[in-house]
C-alpha cells in the first residue's frame, strides 16, 4: 500500500528508533530530529565506502557531464556569430554554413554526453542502492528476536524502500546535476566578464547569491515539515499493514470500522503534514521565480542599453539572452534539486539508522563452527528473563544424552518454549550456560560456537507454524534449499502430507497464501514437520509438534516422529502427555522451575504434579469420548460444567497460596 507524498521517496521506520510527540505529525509544530540522527556529512561518510569501488566509472561519467556543459557553453557563442553574420546580405558565398553546422553539433553534443553519462553511471546507482539495501536486510536478519518482537513490519518495509530509492536520487542530483550546474554558472559568469564587463557578472552573481540564500533558508525551514510527512506516512503504513496481517482477527470481532477509524487518524496526520509541506513549497517556488525574473530583466535591460549605445551588436544581445536562458533553467532546478537532496538525506538517515540497531547476540571473535552428529546438550543453572524485571527461567539444569530424548511439560507460561529459543541462541542466558558436545567429544559453551553452525545443527517443528506466501514445495524445500524433488516428496510422505498434496489441483505448486492461511492448522504443521525432516539435523526440537492434529493423525505422525528421533538428540516440548511417554526423561516445569523429573512410570508413581496432569488429561479424553455417544449434547454440558468448576477451584487455590 502506497501513500502519496509531495516528495516521492520510500522509507523504513522503526517504532523503537523514533519516539516523537503526536503533535509533530499533524503539521502543528516542527518535528525534532530523532535521537541519534545523522548529519548530512555523516550520511555521506557512510555512503562513501560503497562508492569507492566505482570511482573510475564515477570519474568517467563526471567528465562526460563536463564536456556536455562545455558544449552547451559554445552554443550561444555560435549563435551570436551566426546572427551577426546574417546581418550581411546573404549570398551563396557568405552564407554561414560552417556556423550552422557548428551550432547543430554543439546542441547535439550537449545531449549526447549527458545521455552517455547516464549510460555509464546507471550501473553505479543501481549497484550501490542494491548493496546498501542488502546490507540493511542482512543486518535486520542478524538482529536478535528481541528487536523483531518490537518492530513494526509496515514501517520497516517503508524505510528500506524509501532509503534504497534515496541513494540513486542523492547520487544523481549531487554528482551530476548540482555540481555541474555550479560549474556552468561559473563558466557563464567568466565568459560574460571576458566578453563584456563586470556589470553583467555582477548582476549574475547578485541574483545567484540571493537565489541560493533564499532557497537554502526556505528549504531548511520546509525540511521539518517533510520529516513530519515522512513520519506520518510511515505510521499510516504501519497501521495498514498490521491491520491487514490480522485480517481474520478483525473479522472475528467485527471491528472493520474500528480499524478504519484508527487508520484514518494516521491519515489525518499525513494529510495535515502534506498540506503544510505543499503550502511552504508554493512560497519557495514564488520567491525563486521572482528572483530569477528580476535578474533576467536587469541583464536584458543592460544588454539592450548596450545595443542602443552601439557598444554591443544584436548578436551580443542574443548571446546574453541565451546564457540567461541557460542559467535560469538550472537555477530553477537548483531549488528543486536541493529539496530532493534534503529529502534523500532524510530517508538515508533513517535507512542507516537501522544499522545502528545493536545486535544483542553476537559471535565471539574466536567462535568456532559446531560439528556434531549425536551431541550431548546440557542446560546448567540457567537463569533468563526477556525483561530484567521478570525472570522466566530460574536455575534450570538438565541434560539430553547423545541421541536421547528429553521432554518438557508444564502449564502455559512455565518457560517451556523459552528453552528452544535459548538453544537456538535467539537470546543469551543471563546466568549459567548451555553446552553442546561436538563431534570430537569436546563440550563447550554454546557461545563458543558460531550462531550459524549451531542453528544449522538444529531443526524445529514449532507450535505456531508460519509459512512463506509461496508454494507448498518451496515451504518444504526451505528446510534444505539444495534438496532434490525426490527428497522433498520423501519427507512429505514421512509427514503424512504427500497424498493430500498430490490430490490438490496444483499439487506441490499450490500457493499457501499469506502466512500459510490457505492451509488448515494441521496441514501447516505437517508441512513444518516435513521441512524439519528435510534439514536432517543432529538436534531436533518438537514444540507442540502435533498440537494442531486430530487424534488419528496425531497417532500416525507421532510414531513417525519417534522413528525420526532415533539417533538424534531431541527436545520435546509438549502439552499432551501421551506424546512424551517414551522420553528418556520428562521434566515438569512450573513458573520457570523444574519441579519434577523422571520417567513416565516413575512420575506417575510419585503422584505429584505430573500425575495430576495425567489424570486430568485422561479424564478429559474419557469425557470427549462420551460426547461422541448418542447423548453428546448432555455430555458436552456436563463436561463444560465440571471443567469450569475445576478451573474455579484451581484459581481459588492460587489466590490462597498468594
Amino acid at each position: 500500500m502506497r501513500l502519496a507524498l509531495e516528495d516521492p521517496a520510500l522509507a523504513l521506520y522503526l517504532l523503537p528508533m523514533t519516539q516523537t510527540n503526536s503533535s509533530t505529525t499533524t503539521g502543528e509544530a516542527p518535528v525534532a530530529r530523532p535521537a541519534g540522527a545523522r548529519s548530512e556529512a555523516q550520511v555521506v561518510r557512510e555512503l562513501l565506502p560503497f562508492l569507492k569501488p566505482y570511482s573510475g566509472r564515477i570519474g568517467l561519467a563526471l567528465a562526460m557531464v563536463l564536456v556536455g556543459k562545455l558544449a552547451n557553453l559554445v552554443v550561444p557563442m555560435v549563435l551570436k556569430h551566426l546572427v551577426d553574420d546574417l546581418g550581411v546580405k546573404p549570398t551563396p558565398l557568405v552564407f554561414p554554413v560552417a556556423l550552422l553546422i557548428a551550432y547543430g553539433a554543439s546542441r547535439l553534443s550537449t545531449t549526447l554526453f549527458t545521455e552517455l553519462r547516464q549510460v555509464v553511471f546507471a550501473r553505479v546507482m543501481a549497484r550501490v542502492s542494491r548493496r546498501v539495501t542488502l546490507q540493511v536486510f542482512r543486518h535486520l536478519h542478524a538482529l536478535s528476536l528481541r528487536f523483531h518482537l518490537a518492530r513494526r513490519t509496515g514501517g520497516v518495509a517503508r524505510d528500506v524502500e524509501r532509503g534504497g530509492s534515496a541513494i540513486s536520487d542523492l547520487l544523481d542530483w549531487t554528482l551530476y546535476t548540482i555540481l555541474p550546474t555550479i560549474i556552468e554558472i561559473a563558466m557563464v559568469t567568466g565568459v560574460l566578464v571576458w566578453q563584456y564587463d563586470w556589470g553583467f557578472a555582477g548582476i549574475t552573481l547578485i541574483t545567484l547569491v540571493a537565489y541560493i540564500i533564499f532557497t537554502f533558508s526556505i528549504t531548511e525551514w520546509r525540511t521539518r515539515f517533510y520529516r513530519a510527512s515522512v513520519e506520518a506516512d510511515t505510521r499510516a503504513n504501519e497501521r495498514a499493514v498490521d491491520s491487514l496481517l490480522n485480517y481474520e482477527t478483525v473479522k472475528y470481532f467485527g471491528n472493520e470500522e474500528h480499524e478504519a477509524r484508527r487508520y484514518d487518524e494516521n491519515l489525518i496526520h499525513l494529510e495535515n503534514a502534506s498540506v503544510k509541506a505543499r503550502k511552504t513549497l508554493a512560497v519557495l517556488n514564488l520567491g525563486q521565480s521572482a528572483l530569477v525574473a528580476i535578474g533576467v530583466t536587469a541583464m536584458m535591460w543592460r544588454a539592450a542599453a548596450g545595443v542602443v549605445a552601439g557598444h554591443m551588436t544584436v548578436g551580443d544581445m542574443v548571446l546574453v539572452n541565451a546564457y540567461l536562458l541557460q542559467l535560469s533553467a538550472p537555477l530553477n532546478l537548483l531549488g528543486m534539486m536541493y529539496r530532493e537532496v534534503k529529502a534523500a538525506f532524510t530517508n538515508l538517515e533513517r535507512l542507516f539508522g537501522l544499522l545502528d540497531e545493536r545486535q544483542d547476540v553476537q559471535d565471539r571473535a574466536d567462535a568456532m563452527p559446531l560439528q556434531a552428529r549425536r551431541p550431548r546438550v546440557a542446560f546448567e543453572n540457567v537463569l533468563f528473563g526477556y525483561d530484567p524485571r521478570r525472570t522466566i527461567l530460574q536455575d534450570v539444569s538438565f541434560a539430553i544424552p547423545p541421541g536421547g530424548t528429553v521432554a518438557v511439560v508444564g502449564h502455559s507460561g512455565s518457560g517451556k518454549s523459552t528453552l528452544a529459543r535459548l538453544l537456538y541462541r535467539f537470546y543469551d542466558v543471563d546466568a549459567g550456560r548451555i553446552t553442546i558436545e561436538d563431534e570430537a567429544g569436546a563440550t563447550r559453551d554454546i557461545r563458543d560456537y558460531t550462531q550459524a553452525s549451531v542453528r544449522a545443527a538444529i531443526a524445529i517443528v514449532p507450535q505456531d507454524t508460519v509459512l512463506f506466501n509461496d508454494t507448498i514445495y518451496y515451504n518444504i524445500l526451505y528446510g534444505r534449499p539444495d534438496a532434490s524433488k525426490t527428497e522433498v516428496e520423501d519427507v512429505a510422505r514421512a509427514a503424512h502430507i504427500h497424498d493430500l498434496i498430490v490430490s490438490l489441483p496444483d499439487g506441490y505448486a499450490t500457493e499457501v497464501g499469506e502466512r500459510g492461511l490457505k492451509l488448515s492448522g494441521g496441514e501447516k504443521q505437517r508441512v513444518a514437520i516435513a521441512r524439519a525432516l528435510l534439514k536432517n539435523p543432529a538436534i531436533l526440537i518438537f514444540d507442540e509438534a502435533t498440537s494442531a492434529l486430530d487424534s488419528k493423525s496425531e497417532k500416525a505422525i507421532q510414531s513417525e516422529l519417534d522413528r525420526i528421533a532415533v539417533g538424534r538428540t531431541t527436545l520435546v516440548i509438549a502439552h499432551r502427555l501421551s506424546t512424551v511417554m517414551n522420553a528418556d526423561e520428562i521434566l515438569v516445569m512450573d513458573t520457570g522451575h523444574v519441579v519434577e523429573r523422571g520417567g513416565h512410570a516413575a512420575l506417575l508413581a510419585r503422584d505429584g504434579a505430573y500425575a495430576q496432569m495425567w489424570k486430568l488429561q485422561q479424564r478429559d479424553e474419557e469425557r470427549l469420548g462420551e460426547m461422541a455417544s448418542a447423548d453428546a449434547t448432555k455430555a458436552m454440558a456436563n463436561f463444560e460444567t465440571e471443567r469450569v468448576a475445576e478451573l474455579t477451584a484451581a484459581i481459588g487455590e492460587i489466590k490462597e497460596s498468594d
